[in-house]
Formats: structure tokens, sequence, C-alpha cells
């Protein structure tokens, strides 16, 4: 299993990301099949350096317009600012969407984010491939 995202997505979660260092930021990925075609950075409305609350109305309105483009929901992506890119407990808590792949980007080191992706159903995380094409 692997999920593919061009580049010019990958950058922009990436600059996401660090836009909202020391806090964490999140967003959508949507797409069909394994390829990425569309990202959603959304507003962390309970910024921590260790938590992330996607706004409501942010996901809704990017759920409404991947429907209308015809695409899925097939990522979600949130930062690590000080910790590895392992899901956490909370993350394997809140990983509602087991058709998604869940993306984390550590910020330990803020020059070489280490990125990392997975699946997470009923509790059970498996890695996956991120493949970022040109």
């Amino acid at each position: 299993m692997a999920l593919n995202i061009p580049v010019r997505l990958y950058e922009r979660m990436l600059l996401h990301c660090l836009v909202a260092y020391p806090n964490e930021a999140c967003g959508m990925l949507a797409g069909l099949g394994d390829a990425t075609s569309d990202l959603y950075e959304m507003t962390n409305t309970k910024p921590s350096p260790v938590s992330y609350f996607m706004d409501p109305k942010e996901q809704f309105s990017a759920m409404k317009e991947m429907r209308e483009k015809g695409l899925k929901l097939i990522g979600i992506f949130h930062s690590h600012p000080q910790s590895p890119p392992h899901p956490s407990t909370t993350d394997v808590g809140l990983a509602f969407y087991d058709d998604a792949v869940y993306i984390i980007v550590s910020l330990m080191d803020t020059e070489k984010p280490v990125v990392r992706a997975f699946r997470i159903v009923e509790g059970n995380i498996e890695r996956v491939d991120l493949v970022v094409s040109r």
C-alpha cells in the first residue's frame, strides 16, 4: 500500500505545518484511489503543541467540495512539533476514517521534517509508503 502525493502538494503540506509551529497544524487530502489531487489546509481551532481540532465549518466545506469534484477523502495530516512521526494514543483514538491514510509531519528538526504515513483501523497501526511525485 502506498499513497501518492505530488511534490507541490507535499511542499504545501510541509509549509502549512511549519507556519503553525510551535503548534500542531492539520489538513485533509483528497483524490481517487491512492492518488492525491487536492489538499485542504485546516485551521486548528484549539492551537496547541500537542493536539489539534479541525475547524468544523472548514471541514464541512472541504468535504462538500470533494463530493462536487467527485473526489474522496484519502488522507488526514497533522504535525508533531516536538515528537516523532508516529501516531500518539490520542491520534489512534481519533482515527475515525478507516479508508484514510494518516500522515504525521514531525518537526523535531524544522530544517528536516520527517513525514510518515499510516493506516489506523480499530486501534491497529500499519505503516503506509508515501510516494512524492513530480
